[in-house]
């Protein structure tokens, strides 16, 4: 029994035993992997470490420390290899374990290694969570250097200073505590704590090139610009790039704010700018440098790189940079900059003097972006009672008259007493007559004539204003008015010093033409002559008038004397004095050399406009002269020639009367028969109808006669009194011309006898009454039934008034085939050159620009013809040529347009050679051709605003920024009301800032 006992107890024993040695066996082999786990981690082979320690910490009991120390160990490993979860791993590791002797190591540690890796923000998070009363001293001076930088480097400097502030004196982070410390101190601008503490660590080797950059910069800012210097200098050989830039922005500004500009210069100019770029304040000091040192050309290539400048610093560039360019005579360019200058109020006495600069400048050289008479009165509008106010005001009505604004002087001066003011008003007054009389406003002309001479201060203009006032009223018809204008005018002992004197006896010798007192108007033409004038085209006028007043003298011999030496003399009126010449021979009853002159005209000027007088007068002579042959055949000539001469319904009744007188009757009625079809309603058909008549009851064929005449429409015998009593009253009114009482009188006969025995008449008649009362747009009915009637003698004129009223109302698809027709009939040069003219602009605005060039060329090809006519034709070309990208015969045109032309026509000229001479190359001279049209053109604000954008763009090619950007903002600005030159602008401003953003750090695109 008691062996069984003790047999139990044994076997128990040993069971225990067994299971006991299991455990520590199974203990010591988990220990083994745990440290070598703990070896991988310290050998920082952190990935395999963490597997292990995954391993084998289920093997360890949770409240253990070795388990703790597995999860903090999984968790540091996660941490240094970057796993998504280590901050998770760690913040379990503290939550599960909070009695762990790892849990301030594990803060501390987790920190440090973010710490190391530059990972500050996430550092800061767990050095917020270290207990520092258990460090060491050494451990907190770690510990606050680390927590202090991180702090440093998120830019948190309030706190930073604390955690520095507590190892200032620490033997191994003093220095740099200190330096950290100072340089926050500099940071945040308080100088005296970061000299107090960069000063102690300057001679330290590790921060002995960045402590004195910061001193430098320190004294700079404090304005110790000596000691900036003295601190920056020695730094310079041995500072990199990035340092030695801002390093000799300091010295350089340094320099300069102690006026010492020559060794300014240098050093502005090694700085390299934010990230590459410059900004405003930069090419200011470096432009201003420059300026102080009288080196205006580097000054302008600084100080135009501002753009976009809305400060201080940008109105005291813009004012010196005026000041460089005036240095350099550049006028236009200064008047930019001083514009700019004087719309800042930054500093007022600067704005006061460059508006004053602005003002005068504007006054010399003209100003292309507002009337120079509104830019001086705005100066004195803003500065009032100054020591300047009288000069402005003397420049200001000068330059009412040089802008030729004469209305506003006129207003400006009306009520002024002095001498000066009378004078100015008789010199406005003057020019403003001139004006309304070149644009034909003739009684606005004399109304402004005539105030000139209230105040007749200046002989000289006393004297023109009466010979302009003459020429005015002649041109009115007004032919005594203008006797006694040009009889003041020649007694005005001035007149001979006018250039007017050379003209008078010209003038004169018309006025008495039209008066009829050919006597005089002879001897004046004489005189004319015997100034042997220049103007060769009013010679040989004065010629051919001086021999039409012996023709309508009957002198008929010194009417053929003079018609001769016109002649001889090849002039533009040769063929006009071959005619006048043969009819006078007509007159003194030398038929034969009538005759023989005629012939004579008809072979030598085959193209001129009087062929078919020459036919029809040759073909009657050769009637007279018995000669019924030739009669017939040169009557025939002129109907198969000249089908839209007036002359061809004449010579058919000439025929006929031929044929009649030869009793070749059946010839004479079918003639006479071809007159009534072809020209219907007029007079020539009328009396073709009441000669066939006669001839009819001669031959005793009145039933014949009456079936014909049945057949007319415009023949009614049973009405022809009450037509003729309705036609005669309305004619009478016309003839005294009481044209309201003519329009009622001819509008009742064409209604009530549209095709009555005057209807032609009439309906003429009427389109001339409406159009003296200037009822333009009523006329184009009865013009029209006029050139509808076929070819009769007031063909010509209606097409010509009809044609006028078309173009009064633009209507071009009307206007071109009367003008064409016109063309075609027309006897009188001046309708064919009217015709001419406005087929080229009618062809131009339908753009059919080779037709419109065509016209053109027929036009300059005319010998008597004024430089306004040539100046259209000029203009035509040139603008078909550019509609056609034909530059050359653009470029061509327009030259030959510079020469002639006046008024708008002149400034696109001028336009076209500034954008020639650009496209050349040729930018300053382009400039002052810009600059002409800005002074002397000012008025036509379409072709300055595009003479403007050219001028941006040469002085950007000339590499002058701030005048090609100012010239395009003002051009936004100032001509707002042409879209066209608006959008030219924008572009080319985007195109310019975005170029210059790229070195220009204040300049910004799209602004």
């Amino acid at each position: 029994m008691n062996f069984k006992k003790l047999t139990l107890t044994f076997c128990l024993t040993f069971a225990v035993f067994l299971s006991f040695s299991q455990k520590t066996a199974t203990y010591t082999t988990e220990l083994k992997d745990y440290k070598r786990a703990v070896n991988l981690y310290n050998e920082r082979s952190y990935s395999a470490s963490q597997q292990l320690f995954n391993q084998i910490k289920s093997n360890f009991d949770s409240t253990t420390e070795l388990r703790a120390n597995c999860d903090f160990y999984i968790a540091n490993c996660a941490i240094r290899l970057g796993q998504q979860n280590g901050d998770d791993l760690m913040l379990d590791f503290v939550t599960n374990y909070p009695t762990s002797t790892k849990q301030n190591n594990a803060f501390l540690e987790t920190a440090e290694y973010y710490y190391k890796a530059g990972k500050y923000p996430y550092a800061l998070k767990w050095y917020g969570k270290v207990e520092t009363y258990n460090l060491t001293n050494y451990q907190k001076e770690d510990y606050n250097f680390k927590f202090g930088y991180c702090l440093f480097a998120t830019q948190n400097y309030t706190k930073s200073k604390e955690y520095f502030g507590e190892i200032l004196d620490s033997k191994k982070y003093g220095s740099q505590a200190k330096y950290y410390y100072g340089y926050m101190a500099y940071a945040d601008d308080d100088y005296e704590t970061a000299d107090n503490y960069l000063g102690q660590v300057v001679t330290d080797a590790s921060y002995k090139n960045k402590v004195s950059y910061y001193l430098a910069d320190m004294n700079f800012k404090a304005g110790k610009f000596e000691t900036a210097i003295e601190k920056g200098e020695p730094l310079l050989e041995r500072s990199k790039r990035e340092e030695h830039s801002q390093l000799s922005k300091i010295i350089g500004e340094s320099y300069f704010n102690l006026n010492k500009y020559a060794e300014a210069i240098p050093h502005l100019k090694n700085y390299k700018g934010t990230r590459g770029k410059w900004n405003n304040t930069d090419y200011y000091m470096l432009g201003y440098a420059y300026y102080k040192q009288d080196d205006f050309e580097n000054a302008i290539a600084h100080f135009n790189k501002i753009i976009d400048g809305k400060n201080s610093v940008a109105q005291n560039a813009y004012y010196h940079l005026a000041q460089c360019y005036l240095h350099l005579d550049k006028k236009s360019e200064a008047l930019n900059a001083f514009r700019n200058a004087k719309d800042m109020d930054f500093d007022e006495e600067l704005e006061h003097d460059a508006h004053l600069n602005y003002a005068k400048l504007s006054y010399e050289i003209g100003n292309p972006y507002n009337s120079v008479p509104d830019v001086l009165q705005d100066y004195l509008s803003k500065h009032p009672n100054t020591i300047h106010d009288e000069t402005i005001e003397k420049l200001l009505v000068s330059s009412y008259i040089t802008s030729q604004d004469y209305n506003g002087a006129l207003n400006y001066l009306e009520g002024k007493k002095d001498t000066n003011s009378k004078s100015f008003y008789q010199l406005a007054a003057f020019y403003s007559g001139i004006t309304f009389f070149n644009n034909d406003e003739l009684s606005k002309a004399i109304e402004n004539f005539e105030k000139s001479l209230t105040t007749p201060i200046d002989n000289n203009l006393t004297a023109k204003a009466n010979y302009w006032k003459g020429e005015a009223n002649f041109r009115l018809n007004r032919f005594d008015a203008a006797e006694t204008d040009f009889d003041l005018f020649i007694k005005n002992i001035a007149a001979k010093d006018t250039e007017e004197f050379d003209d008078f006896q010209y003038q004169i010798a018309y006025v008495y033409f039209n008066q009829k007192n050919y006597v005089d108007a002879a001897e004046a033409y004489k005189k004319y002559i015997a100034q042997n004038p220049n103007d060769q085209l009013k010679l040989n006028d004065s010629y051919s008038r001086m021999a039409d007043t012996y023709f309508v003298s009957s002198d008929y011999e010194n009417a053929i004397d003079s018609y001769d030496k016109i002649i001889k003399n090849s002039a533009a009126d040769a063929d006009y004095a071959q005619f006048q010449k043969a009819v006078s021979y007509g007159y003194i009853r030398q038929d034969d050399r009538k005759i023989e002159e005629l012939n004579t005209f008809i072979r030598r000027y085959p193209k001129s406009t009087l062929q078919d007088d020459a036919h029809y007068v040759l073909a009657n002579e050769y009637v007279d002269a018995n000669e019924n042959r030739l009669a017939l055949e040169t009557y025939d000539k002129l109907i198969t020639n000249f089908e839209h001469s007036p002359f061809v319904s004449k010579a058919m009744l000439k025929k006929s009367v031929v044929y009649y007188n030869n009793e070749q009757n059946d010839n004479a009625l079918n003639t006479y028969k071809r007159v009534v079809k072809k020209y219907p309603n007029t007079p020539e058909a009328k009396q073709a109808v009441t000669s066939a008549r006669q001839i009819y009851v001669d031959l005793g064929r009145v039933d014949e006669y009456a079936a014909w005449v049945k057949t007319i429409d415009f023949i009614n015998v049973s009405d022809a009194d009450l037509d003729n009593d309705t036609y005669e009253s309305a004619e009478r009114q016309y003839l005294q011309s009481n044209h309201k009482r003519a329009i009622t009188g001819f509008q009742k006969y064409v209604r009530q006898f549209p095709t009555g025995l005057h209807s032609l008449q009439a309906n003429y008649y009427l389109a001339e009454s409406l159009y003296a009362e200037d009822n333009l747009n009523e006329t184009i009915p009865y013009y029209k039934f006029v050139t509808e009637q076929g070819q009769n003698e007031f063909t010509e004129q209606a097409l010509s008034r009809l044609a006028l009223a078309y173009l009064k109302s633009d209507n071009w698809d009307a206007a071109i085939p009367t003008l064409k027709r016109l063309e075609e009939v027309s006897n009188n040069p001046q309708n064919s050159i009217f015709a001419q003219t406005n087929l080229m602009k009618g062809y131009y605005v339908q753009e059919n620009y080779e037709q419109a060039v065509s016209y053109a060329d027929n036009v300059l090809s005319q010998v008597k013809i004024d430089d306004n006519i040539k100046s259209d034709a000029q203009i035509i070309i040139a603008r078909s040529a550019i509609k056609t990208d034909d530059s050359s015969k653009a470029r061509q045109a327009y030259s030959e347009l510079d020469l002639i032309a006046t008024g708008e026509l002149k400034a696109e000229a001028l336009y076209y050679k500034a954008y020639f001479e650009h496209m050349d190359g040729s930018y300053r001279v382009s400039n002052e051709i810009v600059q002409d049209i800005a002074a002397n053109y000012s008025t036509y604000k379409y072709w300055g605003a595009k003479g403007l954008i050219i001028m941006a763009k040469n002085h950007y090619e000339l590499k002058d920024a701030f005048q090609a950007t100012y010239i395009l903002e003002s051009v936004q600005k100032n001509f707002a009301q042409f879209d066209d030159v608006v959008e030219e602008a924008n572009k080319a401003l985007e195109i310019i800032k975005t170029n210059e953003a790229k070195t220009n750090d204040s300049v910004k695109p799209g602004n």
